[in-house]
């Protein structure tokens, strides 16, 4: 694996995140020695769910979305949670982010609820992706190929399903980085 030092995720997310969607790849990322930088719509504690059924634990933001300058990362991570992706695609500048890194052809990964921003970003037409269950209709309405797997990696995107597909998406990600900075 190549030397991820150099490579910057930004993370996207706000209140209703789904605890293990944000924390578990960011870990991951830290440990491969990942800049991590975390945007919100706010700079207070955004607060986590466990499964959206009960409060998880919470983190502070780095920075708002509108500070963010997506020429500054490497890839965007996207954690789902229902509440989460549902509150950022009401957010021009959170939606505006997703198109910018797609339109720049770097690395988005999202999880779960997490590909709802892209729907509302426009960017999923003609992409083979994966989500929770009650997303795929949403995505294949924005011209997405939907199936069901644990992690599917089209181009510069890498979907997964749920906590449970926590481990390959991280590998998936991590694979990609270190390709993406081989290549670099």
């Amino acid at each position: 694996m190549a030397d991820l030092s150099n490579a910057h995720v930004l993370i996207l997310a706000t209140d209703g995140f789904e605890e293990a969607e944000l924390f578990d790849p960011r870990q991951a990322l830290l440990d491969a020695g990942v800049k991590v930088t975390l945007a919100s719509i706010k700079t207070d504690p955004i607060q986590g769910m466990v499964h959206d059924t009960q409060l998880g634990r919470t983190i502070v933001p780095d920075l708002t979305v509108e500070d963010v300058d997506t020429d500054d990362y490497t890839a965007l991570l996207l954690p789902g949670g229902v509440g989460n992706p549902d509150k950022l695609r009401m957010n021009d500048r959170a939606v505006e982010i997703a198109e910018e890194f797609a339109d720049d052809g770097k690395l988005i990964a999202a999880i779960c609820h997490g590909p709802w921003l892209l729907v509302e970003a426009d960017v999923v037409d003609g992409r083979r992706l994966t989500s929770w269950p009650s997303l795929r209709t949403d995505l294949e309405n924005a011209g997405a190929e939907t199936v069901d797997e644990q992690v599917v990696v089209d181009g510069n995107f890498i979907t997964s399903r749920k906590p449970d597909d926590i481990p390959a998406f991280n590998e998936a990600i991590l694979k990609a980085l270190s390709e993406e900075l081989e290549e670099a």
